[in-house]
């Protein structure tokens, strides 16, 4: 089976998470860049990567990579490139995106433009054909520019990798599933530790921790475009990979995840959600406002998305809400807290400096995902725990 580079792109600044992941599913890193994590993979591994990635964004192949300053060299490269071992004759293909950094060529329709031509100058040479139908199979393809560097790729995706399929019931400012994930896992957070969204929205931390915990792949309930792509992937592959998934998957998990919002339509958008992506039996969602956020137990973890005050109006109401939110969380008793905001000032009304900040673009707004740890549970308080929860489960 043929080996390709495959590139993942990924949430600029959680890289890390993304190629543990990839790791994790038993490949090999050959490139990490900014937003983006390339390794060698074959066919099954297209199939893997969509299903089962959690922070990825989408999965391209590489077609190759080379520099250009003129569309004379934009031109040559891409023609001199094998499109036949990848586009049959009757393949459907056009240039999905260019997108161009600190390069001297910047025009993305240009770009776009010139690509498919040379794409179209190459196959008709290959194939003997003036004219390709292009009623077959799709093949989208995407191209980078980066300090005049090309690299073009085919995407095995489709739709981003975020649409899991069970989020038709979006809240104000949401949360993408990748973004969560990642988050989720940026976190020391397992699935036998406690963990609260106060303010859960259309439920996607708690969903995606849920998914986590049951070891649901993200991607079992979806389609992706190189499926179509039989000339490169055999269908039993996605049969075989989906079947993986569903062996893999815990329904008897046992979890404390819980979800909290103060306006009730939401909370009801949050538990349709949950239903959808079969973790509804996981999560119980609540409408409470965060001044009402108290848990008995300890070392439980807050792990959430608040209002960032976007809006001027709702400027106004950010030092009482960041305030309430480290009220509520001085009385939580070794709990940890994880939060993504822009909001600038969350740790002075907080009323303490986070152990950990680290910057990270949700789409254009630049945000801080803000780490307040707590301690660690004793070894020996740890086993207790477990002990009395196997007992409860045996009664």
């Amino acid at each position: 089976m043929d080996t390709y580079e495959l590139v993942v792109p990924c949430h600029f600044g959680l890289e890390a998470v993304t190629k543990r992941e990839i790791y994790d599913l038993g490949y090999e890193i050959t490139r990490v860049e900014d937003g983006r994590v390339t390794f060698a993979g074959d066919a099954e591994a297209i199939c893997r990567a969509n299903i089962f990635l959690r922070s990825a964004e989408r999965v391209l192949l590489q077609v190759g990579r080379f520099r250009a300053t003129t569309f004379d060299e934009l031109f040559e490269g891409i023609k001199a490139l094998p499109w036949e071992d990848y586009i049959p004759k009757d393949g459907k293909f056009w240039v999905k995106k260019a997108s161009s950094i600190k390069s001297k060529l910047f025009s993305p329709s240009d770009i776009q433009s010139i690509a498919k031509k040379a794409m179209v100058e190459r196959l008709k040479n290959v194939y003997r054909l003036n004219w390709f139908p292009e009623d077959g199979a799709p093949y989208p393809v995407r191209i980078f520019l980066l300090k005049d560097e090309v690299m073009v790729t085919l995407d095995t995706s489709g739709d981003s990798l975020h649409k899991r399929g069970y989020r038709l019931m979006t809240s104000k400012a949401p949360l993408t599933e990748t973004l969560a994930a990642a988050l989720i896992m940026l976190t020391p957070w397992k699935k036998d530790r406690i963990l609260v969204d106060p303010f859960c929205g259309s439920g996607t931390f708690p969903i995606e921790a849920a998914m986590i915990a049951a070891n649901i792949a993200p991607g079992m309930n979806r389609q992706f475009t190189a499926e179509q792509w039989k000339n490169l992937i055999p269908k039993q592959l996605w049969y075989d990979t989906v079947e993986e998934a569903q062996d893999l998957m815990d329904a008897d998990i046992q979890v404390d995840i819980q979800g909290y919002d103060i306006d009730a339509e939401v909370v009801k958008a949050a538990r349709e959600n949950a239903k959808r992506a079969g973790v509804d039996h996981l999560i119980h969602f609540q409408q409470r406002a965060v001044a009402d956020l108290h848990h008995p137990k300890k070392y439980g973890f807050v792990i959430t998305n608040p209002p960032y005050g976007e809006r001027l109006e709702e400027k106004e109401d950010l030092p009482e809400l960041y305030t309430q939110i480290g009220q509520a969380y001085a009385g939580l008793d070794s709990w940890s807290l994880y939060m993504i905001t822009s909001y600038e000032d969350a740790e002075r009304y907080i009323g303490r400096k986070a152990d950990k900040n680290r910057k990270i673009y949700n789409g254009m707004i630049k945000t801080y995902f803000y780490q307040f740890m707590g301690p660690k549970p004793s070894k020996r308080r740890e086993a207790a725990e477990k002990t009395i929860e196997r007992n409860s489960s045996n009664i």
